[in-house]
């Protein structure tokens, strides 16, 4: 679904009735949280994988409840700890410096990730491509104020280079080598959204069948609500996020939608944000400010959404 410029008025977000979920493009309505019998709502928050996560379970032992929460929480912090460009010691981060030269062990989880990145470059024809790592790194929205040098963007446009990166996976996770300098792992597209699902699976592991887990904007909703019914979630209006375009109704489904009014900076009458196309290697030109993606799964809706939006126009 995208939303560019829509002639539907939007809803206004009234704090009374709508229970914002962390930083991201979602809220989720309230409901009568004394619930039916002992059942109530156990919500924390955390900041982990860049953003805010929350995680809200439905349940009636305030105790399981809190076992159930942490272990989806310890989830989103290995996810991190393996997965984030930002860190010189993650599988990500070692990768970025060492395997032009040399083949990098990666840890299962890891390659399982990288391997369904590279599924949907080959899906999508390099629309959707997890080695633009120097290209984030050089556009750098949440620091800079004036876009880079166009020599440096060009000399990463138009690549390919999801292409140029070889992974091999066995028993024991897997191996991975670039073939391109200009190759840099960023999985910031897909791997939340794997993430938000293996904590949801961690949740019903541990007994928990009504939950929503959201990092970010990238969301499971689990079961029901509080009240019985299909959990509500509201997508922010691109052009005013403290506004509210739509609400869906979700159950045992998940939500993805990459919009460029989260991390950008502004310059010359033009909006710099953080998803690139791969043909220009500089943030995507056109009249979509969003788009939102329900699928069966969030890491499907991640990559969905992130592919769609720089296909837009």
């Amino acid at each position: 679904m995208t939303d560019p410029q829509r002639k539907r008025s939007p809803l206004a977000l009234d704090r009374r009735h709508l229970l914002t979920l962390g930083a991201g493009v979602f809220v989720a309505a309230a409901v009568p949280w004394a619930a039916r019998g002992r059942r109530r709502i156990h919500r924390r928050r955390v900041p982990v994988m860049g953003t805010i996560a929350e995680v809200a379970v439905v349940h009636a032992d305030a105790e399981q409840a809190r076992i159930a929460i942490d272990a989806a929480f310890d989830v989103l912090r290995v996810t991190e700890r393996r997965m984030s460009r930002f860190l010189s010691d993650s599988d990500v981060g070692r990768a970025n410096r060492l395997a032009h030269d040399d083949v990098v062990r990666i840890a299962p989880e890891t390659a399982e990730v990288i391997a369904a990145a590279l599924r949907w470059a080959r899906a999508t024809d390099g629309r959707f491509d997890p080695c633009l790592g120097r290209a984030s790194e050089l556009w750098d929205v949440t620091r800079r104020r004036t876009p880079p040098s166009a020599d440096r963007v060009d000399a990463l446009a138009g690549r390919g280079l999801w292409q140029a990166l070889e992974l091999d996976r066995d028993e024991r996770g897997g191996a991975v080598r670039f073939r391109d300098r200009g190759v840099a792992l960023d999985l910031g597209g897909i791997a939340k959204g794997w993430a938000v699902d293996r904590a949801a699976a961690a949740l019903h592991a541990h007994g928990i069948e009504d939950a929503l887990v959201n990092v970010g904007g990238d969301l499971v909703a689990l079961g029901h609500s509080a009240d019985g019914d299909a959990w509500r979630v509201g997508v922010r209006d691109a052009h005013d996020p403290a506004r509210l375009s739509r609400t869906l109704e979700v159950r045992d489904e998940a939500v993805a939608t990459s919009g460029d009014y989260r991390r950008y900076f502004d310059h010359a009458g033009r909006r710099y944000h953080h998803l690139l196309d791969p043909e220009t290697a500089a943030p995507h030109a056109g009249d979509t400010h969003s788009v939102t993606v329900v699928r069966a799964t969030c890491m499907e809706a991640d990559a969905a959404a992130t592919a769609a939006f720089t296909e837009a126009t």
